[in-house]
């Protein structure tokens, strides 16, 4: 059987975790309870999702879309019945629109090349519900643009949101040799706290304002928001104006409070905009990504 999985599938972010200290640091920090109900995206073969059944957690949510995995996971499945697997792809109906009950930590190795649209997706569908602490491989780029600060060319829509909820930070940094196979890249373990605006995910008015305040990097914010909202570009400089913001301004330079204005002032142009087709409002795309 274990030839069938000698050839991870780096194409989908199968870049295993394989440093037990490492894993020790994970479930150290994490400081999982026993009412704890946690969340894995990427299970692979099973060492993070272990290790977190080794603490006793009351249940966790481990997903994974790769089904080659299923004999280990089935196997851990069948010796922890804490253990609910979700098989699927996270960004396509593979993590349900509601978890019952609904997981407060999610702790993962997340496959690198979709960790921006998958916290949308995450913090859209749990935060609302009660998910407030999450611990994430990602890589060391994505972790210093979601911790990215105000006038950082870094900085960039899931960064200022889920500042604007929280607090990210980088607590390690973890070298390519952690892994199996070993990514071009380094890597970066990320925590955050959420504290407040659970809601603020899945706010059309918020998402649709920092979507267009991002839509082309090298503009300033008010020819992103004119480009969006044409006819009313006056009207957005006076609004603008009105929340201390020149005409000058570019969306990486906001500090939270200055998002927040722009989020009130410009809330009723915004609400006028017509939604894309379909039921669903898509998050906004990392402009560089």
């Amino acid at each position: 059987m274990q030839g069938r999985f000698s050839r991870p599938n780096t194409r989908i972010g199968q870049n295993f975790l394989i440093d037990r200290n490492i894993l020790g640091f994970i479930l150290g920090r994490c400081d999982v309870r026993s009412h704890d109900i946690l969340l894995e995206v990427g299970a692979g073969k099973g060492f993070l999702t272990e290790g977190l059944l080794g603490e006793n957690p009351l249940l966790i949510y481990s997903s994974e879309i790769d089904r080659r995995f299923e004999p280990y996971l089935e196997n851990l499945r069948t010796r922890y019945p804490n253990l609910r697997m979700l098989w699927g792809d996270a960004l396509k109906g593979g993590l349900p629109e509601r978890l019952e009950p609904p997981p407060n930590k999610m702790v993962a190795n997340i496959p690198y090349h979709i960790t921006t649209p998958l916290l949308w997706r995450v913090l859209e569908l749990y935060a609302p519900a009660g998910l407030n602490y999450m611990l994430l491989m990602v890589q060391k780029e994505a972790a210093e643009r979601i911790c990215a600060p105000a006038r950082s060319k870094d900085r960039y829509p899931l960064g200022i949101t889920i500042q604007a909820m929280g607090k990210p930070r980088i607590i390690r940094k973890v070298p390519p040799e952690a892994f199996s196979p070993s990514p071009r890249v380094d890597s970066a373990l990320l925590e955050v706290s959420i504290q407040k605006n659970r809601s603020l995910p899945r706010d059309r008015i918020w998402r649709t304002l920092v979507r267009a305040a991002f839509s082309q990097r090298r503009k300033t914010l008010l020819n992103n928001l004119a480009a969006f909202l044409p006819g009313m570009r006056r009207e957005i400089a006076d609004r603008m104006a009105q929340a201390g913001l020149s005409g000058t301004a570019r969306g990486e330079e906001l500090e939270l409070e200055q998002w927040y204005s722009l989020y009130e002032i410009l809330g009723p142009l915004l609400q006028a905009k017509k939604e894309p087709a379909g039921d669903r409002w898509l998050p906004p795309a990392d402009p560089d990504e």
